[in-house]
């Protein structure tokens, strides 16, 4: 395929394969125009790559897509009067990967080697014509969208992109039209496994332009104004021989970067999930591997995957975050919120301060943080300086921005200082007497139209507000820990909240890039009734004599984040006794509440694990005295069964709109991984659900 014409018969095969898939395709196109290089460096064929929609609606790859490029390209291969070929997006996106309805759609596994072959067979015509190519990534660039790019000879990148990304085993995939061969050989194998799995493993994280240029994935940077005009440039001179693209020599060491990787992904995923393990096998080939080897065993892998119940899982899951979590059922008119100009946060603790700080970032209006204490005062707000300190010396926010976000926010040891705000919050000891004095204090000096908010993680919203002069203008706006990470925003309605208030609660969420789902106020809401189910069933199973390691590890395969007692560890072993004792005041038959665990709080002791995640014996000694013991299987069904039970119990109650919500807050709030493809759907094919969770029309797996 060095001439770029390709193979006219696999093209009619692929063909009559793909064709009929997806009949509702929105096809990308390849729009070719003719573009005089300065410097009298020759003619480029500039191929834009456009779907005829706005930047809302990103341009992805269909079987038609490719074939429109592959026709494109064929033209541009006979062509002899041209220097150089280009390829770029349109406004704001260069390409964001595979048409994922489509791949869905796949029926057989002879379709999916078909996809995959195709797109291997298109993107790297472009890399092997006889003339130099470029990609000008002028905006988001994820999956097939950068393979294509790699592709090319050459990359520019635009200071302003927002996205780069191989989010592929966020899925349940991998990078199958060339990321997992060319990425390692470009910038090295640890730098490629950021890419293709760390990243992907650690909430779908993205990159930006500026850091895909230092890694190497492109090999110049221009601004966003003008970064078409100066990519053509870089770009003749590189055709004239006048810049010679430079690229280091990669040494790493690529088995222990690769053995590196394997270990984290066991961390994290025990095996659960495939794709990042089939990833990691693809990254090591591409070492020795050829060209042609490399891409066909990306073409067997691929579909492999896209054969699975992981993929549909995934799909299911991406569902999700991509479009319920963008209009949470429930919300009120946006046009109902108030405008919000101040914030005001009671507390100065770890919580408090993290709020500050994203309400600051985010928000851009003045926070002010009360507390009695000067010192822990002090302390609060020398915490979102050192933070904005840390953002400064990673590049990601200028001096001027670093000043101004420290200007933004202050302390005060009185409440007064809310006189003026417009959303103030609690983040004090989870104590109900506690807060309902708290939030006395607030209204009697906020402004009448004020937004009182508690960060409260399971007490009720409207035994709160019961003695407040407005208590319409209470809502629960939960944050998870850590509030800068954590996408959820957990959003409760107490009994009088309005819908003027709840909808500045959503506004806000938004503004702060949080995924907010509407709870109605009952007891720990929705993520922490359901870990605290969780947690509950495998304490009970230690209390009645199962070795705590057999019940630690019960439920391993299904790729959890952290375990039950890590998870412990991290939430702090009193905050979990309170919750379960809330949710044991409320549903006495399903919650307990373990004295063995009193006795952990009681010690002082922050969990069963010493501070280098060996066992503490003392701490496991507290939980010893059982005679009915469980086997891990036995442990693993009978959470599962408590899961099954209580969700069904919440949707009857009507916590939430639909199972969906339930779905979202656990992949959202509480890392239940997206292979599973949501808790409810995951129950479903267990065959632990009856009945069914699922609205009518919703695919169910094989368990």
């Amino acid at each position: 395929m060095s001439n770029g014409t390709g193979s006219t018969g696999n093209m009619d095969t692929w063909r009559s394969l793909l064709s009929e898939r997806n009949s509702d395709e929105v096809v990308t196109k390849a729009l070719v125009r003719d573009v005089r290089l300065p410097y009298g460096a020759g003619t480029m064929a500039l191929i834009t790559l456009d779907n005829g929609f706005d930047h809302t609606k990103p341009s992805t790859f269909g079987p038609h897509g490719l074939f429109a490029l592959n026709g494109a390209l064929s033209e541009i291969a006979q062509r002899t009067d041209l220097a150089a070929v280009g390829v770029t997006g349109k406004p704001f996106v260069f390409a964001v990967g595979a048409d994922l309805k489509g791949a869905a759609s796949l029926a057989t596994r002879e379709e999916a080697l078909a996809i995959g072959a195709l797109g291997h067979h298109v993107f790297r015509r472009l890399g092997e014509l006889a003339i130099p190519s470029f990609a000008f990534v002028n905006g988001a660039a994820m999956g097939g969208g950068l393979e294509i790019a790699l592709h090319c000879r050459y990359r520019t990148i635009s200071a302003g992109v927002p996205a780069v990304a191989l989010p592929e085993c966020f899925l349940g995939l991998v990078p199958g039209w060339g990321g997992t061969q060319l990425l390692p050989r470009l910038i090295g194998p640890a730098n490629a496994i950021k890419l293709i799995i760390e990243n992907p493993l650690s909430q779908n994280r993205m990159i930006k332009g500026a850091d895909a240029y230092k890694l190497g994935v492109a090999d110049a940077m221009f601004e966003p104004a003008d970064f078409l005009e100066e990519s053509l440039r870089w770009a003749a001179r590189v055709v004239k021989g006048e810049v010679t693209v430079e690229r280091p020599a990669r040494a790493d060491d690529w088995a222990k970067a690769v053995g590196d990787a394997r270990f984290l992904v066991d961390m994290k995923l025990r095996g659960a999930s495939p794709a990042p393990y089939r990833a990691l096998d693809l990254i090591a080939l591409a070492e020795t591997a050829t060209r042609d080897e490399g891409f066909a065993a990306e073409d067997e892998a691929l579909a492999d995957l896209l054969m699975s119940d992981e993929l549909r899982a995934g799909l299911y899951s991406f569902d999700l975050v991509q479009r319920r979590a963008k209009r949470p059922a429930g919300a009120p008119d946006a046009a109902l919120a108030r405008k919000v100009t101040k914030v005001g946060v009671v507390g100065a603790g770890l919580m408090a301060s993290q709020m500050a700080l994203l309400f600051a970032r985010r928000l851009e209006v003045p926070v002010v943080l009360t507390d009695l204490d000067q010192a822990r005062l002090d302390k609060g707000v020398g915490y979102v300086h050192g933070e904005v300190d840390k953002l400064l010396g990673k590049g990601r926010v200028s001096q001027d921005q670093a000043n101004r976000l420290k200007s933004l926010v202050s302390g005060s040891l009185t409440k007064d200082a809310f006189a003026d705000a417009d959303f103030v919050i609690e983040a004090v000891f989870e104590d109900l007497a506690v807060k309902k004095q708290v939030f006395a204090e607030v209204e009697a000096v906020v402004p009448a139209e004020c937004v009182l908010a508690t960060n409260t993680s399971s007490l009720s919203l409207t035994e709160m507000g019961a003695g407040l002069e407005h208590p319409e203008r209470l809502v629960g706006f939960h944050f998870f820990n850590p509030v800068a990470v954590m996408p959820l925003l957990e959003i409760i309605r107490g009994a009088a909240t309005d819908d003027a208030t709840l909808a500045t609660a959503f506004a806000v969420g938004k503004a702060l890039k949080k995924s907010s789902v509407l709870v109605k106020d009952a007891p720990a809401f929705v993520v922490n009734r359901l870990l605290t189910c969780f947690m509950g069933e495998v304490v009970a199973a230690v209390d009645e004599g199962t070795p705590l390691e057999t019940a630690e590890h019960a439920l391993d395969g299904l790729g959890l984040p952290m375990t039950p007692f890590a998870l412990l560890q991290l939430v702090g072993p009193a905050v979990g006794l309170h919750v379960a004792e809330t949710l044991h005041e409320a549903f006495p038959d399903r919650f307990g509440v373990s004295e063995n665990m009193a006795k952990l709080v009681a010690s002082g002791k922050p969990g069963v694990y010493r501070p280098d995640f060996t066992l503490d014996p003392e701490a496991v000694a507290l939980f010893a005295g059982g005679s009915s013991p469980s086997t891990a299987e036995e442990v693993r069904a009978r959470v599962l069964a408590a899961l099954a039970r209580e969700i069904r119990v919440m949707l009857d109650e009507g916590v939430v709109a639909a199972a969906q919500d339930i779905d979202l807050c656990m992949i959202l709030g509480a890392g239940w991984p997206f292979h599973l493809g949501g808790i409810t759907p995951y129950l479903d094919r267990s065959g632990v659900a009856e009945p069914r969770f699922l609205a009518p029309g919703v695919a169910l797996l094989p368990a």
